[in-house]
């Protein structure tokens, strides 16, 4: 998983620019590994972040086109990242998939309230996951 940007098209091929750029937010290597590795190949390029404060600076300096924010992490939790995220006019427009393994109806109203804009709970299917990003981003 490379280091992309999303900074006028510098630096890659016609086709890599034209792929949408997802942040992947998990504390768990092996979670981020494996999704990842399924994003990439839907068609998506991919950038990971193990903490909030990671994701944080990864947002403002890649502007991905959808963060996907587990919601239990390390120090800044993912609903904290997620309210930071949506207060900074640089990402406040990007779209947020709450990922957690936290399935009561209140965690869902609550990182909606935070600012995502969608919620799925672990264990949930790669396909299911796909389905939601195309959904956000308007893709096919």
């Amino acid at each position: 998983m490379g280091s992309t940007t999303n900074e006028g098209g510098h630096g890659g091929v016609a086709l890599e620019a034209a792929k949408p750029s997802v942040l992947l937010v998990d504390d768990s290597q092996d979670n981020r590994e494996v999704y990842a590795e399924f994003l990439a190949g839907s068609g998506f390029m991919v950038e990971e972040a193990a903490d909030g404060e990671e994701a944080l600076e990864k947002a403002v300096a890649l502007r991905p086109s959808l963060v996907i924010m587990d919601l239990t992490l390390p120090g800044l939790d993912g609903w904290e990242t997620t309210r930071r995220l949506r207060k900074d006019p640089r990402t406040r427009h990007v779209p947020v998939v709450a990922v957690t393994g936290h399935a009561t109806a209140e965690d869902s109203s609550s990182a909606r309230q935070a600012g995502c804009n969608a919620f799925l709970a672990k264990p949930f299917l790669p396909d299911m996951l796909i389905a939601e990003i195309r959904r956000l981003l308007g893709t096919p």
